[in-house]
């Protein structure tokens, strides 16, 4: 495989994919290489699991309904809760992590009647009792992964926080038709968008306008090639969680943001008495003592000192796809 030609895909088009006829073959241009080599190191890339797919990350709860959630499951049961978790088509993440609360899993629905009966469900066939823990607001959530090494965020991976809307948006059925084709990614052909209206009974021109409107919304957050982390050498990956005083919660949440190494950064409901913090943040590493120093660099550089905190670490990935908001068409 052109390793250089890899580098530049899995770190470069992790946003702002071309929004045209052929985009791999505008890639190849920009390159100095062929498309039909983009394409084999794309597909190559997808079987070997470092990406997960070409395509676009929806902002979370800008359509339909989602949420972070948890369960504290016996030992000896955690394999069968986390298959049965699994299961489910609306649960997209699930990860064993080190904490009384051991398995925590992001359930995406396109209503909040079905994502209320998926955590019911869940609840009864485990027999235990679901921490719901829904995005309030986001400070710094881009589940691009700057794989260059560097010291410092480009202005692609920095985000100004972001509220929560009060009401998702509600797509038409033609939009919400193109979500359900284009969720799962693109096909690795010289012209998706075309296929993807093959599909629809749209024409291309009418898939790629439909995109780049629910770009526009806030719909659709990027588009591009989603990487995944572990299999690209960043194996130690740690859930950080903090206790502050809710007054200061924004102030803090857009100073670890701003750090080069926190991927996601959020706040979150506490769940009083079992659950006291308020403020997420995912870090990745190549080991367990390089995530361990930069929470310290978190704690210095953001005067966190006092803060409680806990760190879990995820020790098994049961599950990691796209969220799927929208059923595709019968």
């Amino acid at each position: 495989m052109n390793n250089d030609l890899k580098a530049h895909l899995l770190n470069d088009y992790q946003r702002d994919f071309p929004l045209e006829s052929r985009p791999f073959a505008v890639i190849a241009g920009r390159l100095g290489v062929e498309e039909s080599e983009v394409l084999h190191v794309l597909n190559d890339l997808q079987q070997q699991g470092a990406i997960s797919r070409v395509g676009a990350v929806f902002r979370p709860r800008s359509i339909g309904f989602s949420t972070l959630a948890a369960l504290a499951v016996a030992e000896d049961s955690l394999e069968e809760v986390a298959q049965m978790v699994s299961s489910y088509t609306e649960v997209n993440h699930n990860y064993q992590r080190e904490h009384h609360y051991n398995l925590w899993f992001v359930a995406a629905t396109s209503t909040e009647t079905e994502l209320q009966r998926v955590l019911k469900e869940i609840e009864q066939r485990s027999g235990c009792k679901v921490l719901v823990l829904p995005l309030v607001e986001d400070y710094h959530i881009d589940l691009g992964f700057d794989m260059t090494g560097s010291k410092t965020k480009s202005a692609a991976f920095i985000e100004s926080h972001c509220g929560v809307p009060s009401q998702p948006y509600l797509p038409s059925e033609q939009e919400n038709n193109l979500i359900a084709a284009i969720q799962s990614g693109l096909p690795l052909i010289e012209r998706p968008f075309s296929a993807v209206g093959d599909a629809l009974g749209l024409s291309e021109a009418e898939v790629v306008s439909g995109i780049e409107n629910l770009i526009r919304l806030g719909v659709i957050k990027r588009i591009g090639v989603i990487v995944r982390h572990h299999e690209l050498g960043y194996r130690a990956n740690a859930m950080v969680v903090w206790d502050i005083p809710d007054e200061e919660v924004k102030q803090q949440g857009s100073c670890l943001g701003q750090l080069e190494f926190v991927t996601l950064c959020y706040r979150r409901p506490r769940r009083l008495p079992d659950w006291r913090y308020n403020l997420f943040c995912m870090i990745h590493g190549h080991d367990r003592e390089e995530v361990m120093a930069r929470v310290e660099e978190m704690r210095n550089g953001c005067g966190l000192q006092d803060a409680a905190s806990e760190v879990l670490f995820s020790t098994r990935r049961f599950k990691q796809c796209g969220a799927r908001y929208a059923r595709e068409a019968l």
